[in-house]
């Protein structure tokens, strides 16, 4: 169940980074108030996951999510460059993921 809540913990960190480009500064109310709804439950998720979870383990598996989420989705959204090395340094985290995953 900790790597469940940790999975959706790191789709919201997803949304929270990638709605922090649709706030315009936080002067956008909409996009503003998910983006902050979506930091309080991926903290909130986060801090669940860790009550059976090694803590590095889980912030390295949390932060892994959403730095391999929001990359995919800006190259898809918002038209960031695929180079690559950009998605082969994207696979090293995956694999990093996966890594932490088995030994934990």
């Amino acid at each position: 169940m900790a790597w469940f809540l940790l999975f959706l913990a790191g789709l919201f960190e997803i949304g929270w980074a990638v709605g922090l480009k649709y706030t315009d500064g936080f002067t956008r109310p909409m996009p503003t108030i998910l983006t902050i709804i979506s930091m309080v439950i991926s903290i909130a998720l986060l801090g669940l996951a860790v009550k059976t979870l090694p803590m590095g383990t889980a912030y390295a598996v949390w932060t892994g999510i959403g730095t391999v989420g929001t990359v995919l989705l800006g190259i898809w959204l918002l038209g960031d460059p695929a180079t690559f090395v950009r998605l082969a340094c994207i696979g090293l985290i995956v694999a990093g993921i996966a890594g932490l995953k088995l030994v934990a």
